[in-house]
């Protein structure tokens, strides 16, 4: 099994010369990566079917559909270490590009207020509310939706056992707010330029721009793991910041600097056979304490570790890949990028209720899950279209229309 993985990282990473890899790098710090689109595309693609395969998995979720396979942690526990950390950071990486962009520090917190916060205030009014109203419904609320949105929704407080208010699935827009207001307050600072250089040429020297993000990473996680509870939420996620927040500076860092695309190419074999490896521990971890278990200290260490390492090491063989086979642009680029935001908006609480509703049908799971497959995949073009014909809920769903430029459309990452 080694040997096979070997084979395939030296295949996949170390085909072109070194002189292509540094042409490869050189360009994508002089135009769009389209690779990097693609990348964020498929990554939310993942996202939608990780989503949906949550209403089939053993762990607890806002609702499931009665069929648990245990088959489901490896896959799962394979994707969670780095699915959203890529997401992190492809947006740091856009970030450098609309910094570059912006007149001021100030101008480029304002782009990102209005198009991160006016999606998450119309999807904490008219989108969060059906996931809450299922919530309740669960631990015994008597009343529809209606009620619920109008009166017994807007609560402060513990409401049937669910905690209120709630941004569920939108918090991602919430930490990637609060990223890019740190990250305009880090450019405003007239050194700021002059470090970020600095530690651009320390990460490209030898092996450091692997292992480096990976110390850490994980000497963070594990160094909160045992004296700051684990919790949710902005202000208690100690272990989410952990690993989001740098690999958001290392997307915007990336960014320009083709000596670190350089590194990035060097490294990438490696990078997935570590990634594989820190695999192996996770999946043997969740398998080994299914569910609500609680793992020995040694164990649980463990987890968090590997799961650090997977989270940096798969996002540099992933930049690889797609800077290498994937960085040329095609007609379904644009319009499947500026879908992503509505259909991330939307698909979440879409799964919720379809699951909720389909509970008393007692469908087969292929079924349920073909069933839920489909009408989120509608949901979702249904939005997206929606939202290119009525210009003012495209904002409100975090589309808004390219300007005219050259060398193609503004970026589509959020």
């Amino acid at each position: 099994m080694g040997y096979l993985a070997a084979d395939i990282a030296a295949h996949c990473f170390t085909r072109k010369s070194r002189r292509e890899r540094e042409l490869t790098a050189t360009r994508t710090t002089s135009s769009r990566h389209y690779g990097l689109d693609w990348l964020r595309i498929a990554a939310f693609a993942v996202l939608i079917v990780y989503h949906i395969a949550m209403a089939f998995s053993p762990w607890r979720w806002v609702v499931t559909t009665g069929h648990a396979y245990p088959a489901l942690i490896a896959p799962m526990a394979l994707v969670t270490p780095w699915r959203l950390g890529l997401l992190f950071a492809v947006s740091g990486y856009a970030s450098a590009t609309l910094v570059a962009r912006a007149a001021a520090p100030a101008a480029f917190a304002g782009d990102r207020s209005r198009r991160l916060l006016i999606p998450l205030a119309f999807g904490m009014l008219a989108v969060v509310p059906a996931e809450m109203w299922v919530r309740v419904l669960e631990a015994g609320y008597p009343h529809g939706y209606l009620r619920f949105w109008l009166v017994d929704g807007w609560r402060y407080g513990t409401y049937y056992g669910v905690a209120f208010p709630s941004w569920e699935h939108l918090w991602f827009l919430v930490y990637l707010w609060c990223y890019s207001m740190l990250l305009a307050g880090f450019v405003a600072w007239r050194g700021a330029a002059r470090w970020m250089d600095r530690a651009a040429a320390w990460l490209a020297r030898d092996t450091r721009l692997l292992w480096a993000p990976i110390a850490v990473m994980t000497t963070v996680r594990l160094g909160a793991l045992f004296v700051v509870p684990e919790g949710q939420g902005l202000l208690h996620d100690v272990a989410g910041h952990s690993q989001y927040l740098p690999l958001f500076a290392l997307g915007f860092l990336i960014a320009r600097r083709p000596a670190l695309w350089r590194a990035l190419h060097r490294h990438a074999a490696a990078a997935a056979l570590i990634a594989a490896v820190g695999g192996a521990i996770v999946v043997a971890v969740e398998l080994g304490y299914p569910g609500d278990t609680v793992p020995p200290h040694a164990a649980m260490a463990a987890n968090r570790a590997a799961r650090s390492v997977m989270g940096w090491s798969m996002v540099v063989a992933l930049f690889c890949l797609a800077d290498r086979f994937a960085n040329r642009d095609h007609r379904w680029r644009a319009p499947l990028g500026r879908a992503v935001f509505p259909a991330y908006i939307v698909h979440h609480p879409v799964i919720v209720l379809v699951t909720w509703f389909t509970l008393p049908w007692r469908l087969d799971p292929w079924a349920e899950a073909a069933l839920l497959l489909v009408t989120t995949t509608l949901a979702c073009v249904a939005a997206c279209l929606l939202a290119r014909a009525l210009p003012p809920l495209g904002i409100l769903l975090g589309v808004t229309p390219p300007p005219v430029r050259k060398g193609g459309s503004a970026p589509a990452i959020c």
